[in-house]
């Protein structure tokens, strides 16, 4: 598929992640526009087409000239209902190879335009996926949304239109020339000297409208980044009482977007007027010139007419290309965003010839000396000399204040992140070495916050292994405690849940992440809070459940609710980033550290 060669043979070396806004305005070039080679090469079929299709218009454009002036100089002249028939005979059939060769031209430039846009939204997205979590920390998810909308429909236009009025009107501009020097060389030679002035503001207002192109783009992207940010926290929005602040805040952005805008068309505007004013100067310079030869018996009036025709096609063609300058400038603004998304290079990323992981999987795992620290925080370490060995099937719990870095712990164990220093293991193999989606397909995860999306509950299941059939499915909700639930929807299974799951219960939709890992049926088990969404009734069930489940695995357990780690085979207290103790419950509490702390005041806590 065109994507899957696009996204292999793109990319700058060094290319690390999406540029900033301000070297999105530094670039003037129209350079960016070669990045459709590759897609607009995958569809040559359909260019071919476009480009014989316009050749042929643009001929029968200009022939319609020479046409008319048989028609004049032969037709009228012959004075005979025969010789005018001909002459308009071949008036019309070069009139209906136009309109054949207009309407081929429309057709396939305009599918080549939406096909390039087609693919350039599945390669911008698969690239999007496969960014680590360090570039999203960058770029918000509505920017990458804004360049899949609008970016990409700016270059649809260019491409399936712009495009091709630029090139039609290229080519009529060079033939109406070429065809005046043969009919008039003097009058031509007073035409071409009107040239620098009509391209003298073009070049100098062109960079200028570029410029003015991307701001706005930048402007309206920030714009609809804010909004997708908002709406897909309404409910809280609604809650606290926002949206009339929201709402004056986007009417800001929108307003932003619209005066940047504004100023974009501004320019446009009188690049347009000021060329399109001096281009018909001169051709009324030039009439003035032709019509006084005709009188002195210089030139023929067919010759006249069609010079006069041909000099409005010129001129016509020049003032579109000062407009058409324009769009393909803001294409290029467009395509310049889009092309740093597709250059992006993940930096944790499969090596060139990835160890393989021992089969079957043991779930063995091992944390060596490892520090990390987020990017953009790295004066304040998640991890440092964090040292920890989990033999296959051990049940081990992370436990510890808020900050600790227990959820980084897992974030690195499944290749979020690399750390700074220090090895990571998965079956004695380095997470760096292997292939990310080898190790990830020995890990299931259950996050505190698991995501759902908007489809089928047993397709929410069925995510957590490719290829899941409606047993699996329905073995795994019944290990999870979900099909009492499931089976109450009006379709069962089948329900559509709607945008993040929010027909569901908070514990519902936990029971429901659980499924999803469960049926995944991995070495090892990550549970960050799993059961923090259930009641106290629903919790027995599914701590009965995951012991099921945990049983045979190596199980990492993240929990707050200390009662959800007593029957570990250890427990690993951690605080700032390092081990500070473990061992079993009766061990740590006999210790008298923070873990006993932890523990007097959660469980006095709730004896009370």
């Amino acid at each position: 598929m065109v994507t899957e060669d696009v996204l292999g043979g793109r990319g700058r070396a060094g290319a690390s992640g999406p540029a900033t806004a301000g070297e999105r305005g530094r670039a003037r070039s129209l350079r960016p526009l070669s990045g459709l080679g590759p897609f607009i090469n995958a569809h040559r079929a359909d260019a071919a087409a476009s480009v014989l299709a316009l050749l042929i218009s643009t001929a029968s454009t200009l022939g319609l000239t020479a046409a008319l002036r048989l028609v004049v100089d032969r037709g009228f002249a012959a004075a005979s209902s025969a010789g005018l028939n001909r002459t308009f005979f071949v008036l019309l059939g070069v009139a209906c190879l136009l309109a054949a060769a207009t309407a081929s031209r429309f057709y396939f430039i305009t599918r080549l335009g939406e096909r390039v846009a087609a693919d350039l939204r599945v390669a911008v997205y698969r690239r999007a996926l496969t960014l680590d979590q360090a570039m999203f920390l960058e770029i918000r998810s509505g920017e990458v949304l804004s360049r899949m909308t609008i970016d990409i429909g700016i270059v649809e236009a260019m491409v399936g239109s712009g495009a091709s009025v630029a090139l039609r009107n290229l080519l009529t501009l060079v033939g109406a020339l070429a065809m005046l020097v043969f009919v008039s060389p003097g009058l031509t030679l007073f035409v071409v000297a009107l040239a620098p002035v009509v391209l003298a503001p073009l070049v100098l207002y062109g960079r200028r409208v570029r410029r003015l192109s991307v701001r706005a783009q930048e402007r309206l992207g920030e714009a609809v980044a804010f909004a997708g940010e908002t709406l897909e926290a309404v409910d809280t929005v609604q809650a606290f009482g926002g949206q009339r602040s929201l709402a004056e805040r986007f009417g800001q952005a929108v307003e932003a977007a619209f005066s940047a805008s504004l100023a974009r068309v501004r320019a446009r505007a009188l690049m347009t007027g000021g060329v399109i004013a001096l281009v018909f100067s001169g051709v009324a310079a030039v009439f003035w010139l032709g019509a006084t030869a005709v009188i002195a018996g210089k030139m023929s009036a067919g010759a006249l007419v069609q010079f006069a025709i041909l000099a409005v096609l010129a001129a016509g063609a020049a003032g579109a290309l000062s407009e058409v300058w324009g769009e393909v400038q803001k294409a290029a603004g467009a395509m310049d965003r889009i092309g740093q998304l597709l250059d992006a290079r993940p930096t944790v990323a499969a090596p060139s010839k990835p160890a393989p992981l021992p089969w079957p999987p043991q779930g063995q795992i091992d944390f060596d000396d490892v520090a990390f620290s987020y990017p953009g925080r790295p004066d304040l370490p998640a991890l440092s000399g964090f040292e920890l060995h989990v033999r296959p099937g051990e049940r081990v719990a992370l436990v510890g204040p808020s900050g600790a870095g227990k959820s980084t712990v897992f974030r690195l164990l499944l290749r979020f992140f690399d750390p700074t220093r220090g090895t990571v293991r998965v079956d004695g193999i380095s997470v760096r070495e292997a292939d990310p989606d080898e190790v990830r397909n020995r890990l299931a995860w259950v996050a505190q916050e698991a995501p759902l999306f908007s489809g089928s509950a047993a397709e929410n299941i069925g995510f957590g292994r490719t290829g899941a059939d409606r047993p699996q499915i329905l073995s795994a909700a019944r290990a999870a405690q979900a099909e009492s639930f499931l089976s109450a929807l009006p379709d069962g299974l089948d329900t559509r849940l709607g945008e993040r799951a929010k027909t569901l219960s908070g514990g519902e939709r936990q029971r429901l992440a659980i499924a999803r890992a469960l049926v995944r049926d991995a070495a090892i088990l990550l549970l960050d809070e799993a059961t923090s969404a259930l009641d106290a009734e629903n919790e027995l069930l599914i701590q009965r459940a995951l012991d099921e489940a945990m049983r045979g695995r190596t199980t990492l357990v993240i929990a707050h609710r200390l009662a959800t780690v007593l029957k570990a085979d250890r427990i690993v207290v951690m605080n700032r980033g390092r081990i500070v103790e473990q061992g079993t419950h009766a061990e740590l509490m006999a210790e008298g550290g923070i873990y006993a702390r932890l523990a007097e005041l959660q469980f006095g806590m709730e004896a009370a």
